[in-house]
């Protein structure tokens, strides 16, 4: 009788979203889910998120002004960082940080911290749903557990569970969170009915599959055959560059086989809140079972490697010019992860800047997405930077500058004009080099 009634208020949107961490994730979904007609809350630790939602401002810049004024200004819409009104609500999305610690291993405290406040409030009829990328088990053994411990309710029975990966793409223009098709397992049938009723009512698809783990199984292989492939062009650039040949001009021929091939494109390391860290989930899990995941471990090594080899031909680029890295000003183009966006979650640019200070050198960063660098949790000693003025006299006061990032808005020919030594990390100047331009 509660499935029927719940599956009734979905469909006459009287059902309540409630969103648990209103980032990059999140504030998408928030969004999806209000232009649909559900009314949704907002959950975060974060007041300054919260003002921002009630009164318009956007923190999030490639999702863009417009959306967070109509949030503002609705009363379907509500952010809080009050989790005693998470009763409120009839789902509870859980789209929050699943980092790594120090020891490469999966941090798990955001998830399981969440799910303790949940359970403090859980009411029968709930969904609860994790949208995290984490390794497969999680929903079962450590969500479930917990809240059925601290609730006294039975999953199944009373509430219900769902895993539901992110696929968000931050500053795709072509794929929003409502245009990509959304994987879903759950804890049994009914909560997978009642987490496909609520996602088909605002995404173009859902893909339903046997239960959480194999959801959370297909997140980390779409991550992990990232990684793997961005690996092996990594290496090819190594090993291409030492012959004189340029990889991008070979990927780029490669590309034009209509089957069998698939372009990807090397860099000075990964970035982004996913494929850095996921495979590195996958291949702790692994080890419970007493296997060894040699291949996903392989690849995390060579793109972990990319800084170093970059910092490396910065190096090379430097002695042409009778320099030494060590007291040198160095100019990071890009401090976000991809281009035209403002994230930047395990920049690559972090490491880039660091390992050059550890030499030395002098590091400054240009990139207007991120006029001052906030809070973060591995990078504090970057905390309130500011990004350079753009100006010839500028540009010419660096001994090189490293194109980390490819953002669309950077006035390359100037660049070209002003800097005495580029190093291009990403492919802006596309053939021969000039003498000025080194390929890293």
């Amino acid at each position: 009788m509660m499935k029927s009634s719940l599956l009734a208020s979905i469909a006459d949107k009287t059902y309540t979203i409630g969103i648990l961490g209103l980032g990059y994730v999140g504030l998408p979904l928030m969004w999806t889910f209000h232009k649909k007609g559900y009314k949704v809350i907002g959950y975060d630790v974060d007041p300054a998120k919260i003002d921002c939602l009630e009164n318009g401002i956007p923190y999030i810049k490639h999702l863009g002004s417009d959306m967070m004024q109509v949030l503002s200004q609705s009363d379907r819409c509500q952010a809080t960082t009050d989790f005693s009104r998470l009763p409120e609500a009839d789902a509870l999305i859980m789209c929050v940080p699943t980092p790594l610690n120090a020891y490469r291993e999966p941090d798990m405290s955001y998830v399981e911290q969440t799910t303790v406040t949940i359970s403090k409030h859980l009411r029968k009829g709930q969904l609860v749903v994790l949208e995290s990328t984490t390794y497969p088990g999680t929903t079962d053994e450590l969500m479930i557990p917990i809240l059925e411990k601290n609730s006294g309710l039975k999953a199944g029975v009373d509430f219900y569970v769902a895993y539901s990966p992110e696929r968000e793409d931050p500053g795709n223009a072509n794929f929003n969170t409502e245009l990509i098709p959304k994987v879903v397992g759950a804890d049994g049938p009914d909560a997978l009915e009642i987490a496909l009723a609520m996602y088909n009512a605002a995404i173009v698809k859902t893909v339903p599959v046997r239960d959480c783990k194999t959801a959370e199984a297909v997140k980390i292989t779409e991550n992990v055959f990232r990684s793997v492939n961005i690996a092996l062009v990594n290496e090819l650039k190594v090993v291409f560059d030492a012959m004189g040949i340029d990889v991008h001009e070979v990927l780029d021929a490669a590309a034009t086989k209509p089957f069998g091939f698939m372009k990807f494109t090397p860099g000075p390391g990964l970035g982004g809140h996913c494929i850095p860290i996921d495979p590195f989930y996958l291949t702790w899990k692994a080890r419970e079972f007493g296997l060894n995941t040699k291949f996903i471990e392989l690849a995390g090594e060579i793109n972990t490697a990319m800084p170093e080899y970059v910092i490396r031909k910065t190096m090379e680029a430097l002695n042409t010019r009778r320099k030494s890295i060590n007291g040198s000003k160095i100019l990071m183009v890009g401090l976000a992860y991809k281009p035209n966006v403002d994230d930047m979650r395990e920049s690559p640019t972090f490491v880039l800047m660091e390992k050059a200070e550890a030499l030395g050198a002098e590091v400054e960063y240009y990139d207007t997405y991120i006029p001052v660098i906030p809070p973060t949790r591995e990078h504090a000693a970057y905390t309130g930077k500011k990004s350079v003025i753009w100006s010839e006299t500028a540009i010419r006061g660096y001994d090189a500058v490293i194109i980390a990032t490819d953002h669309k808005n950077v006035d390359y020919a100037a660049l070209a004009a002003w800097a005495d030594l580029i190093v291009d990390t990403r492919n802006a100047y596309p053939g021969a080099a000039d003498g000025r331009v080194f390929k890293a």
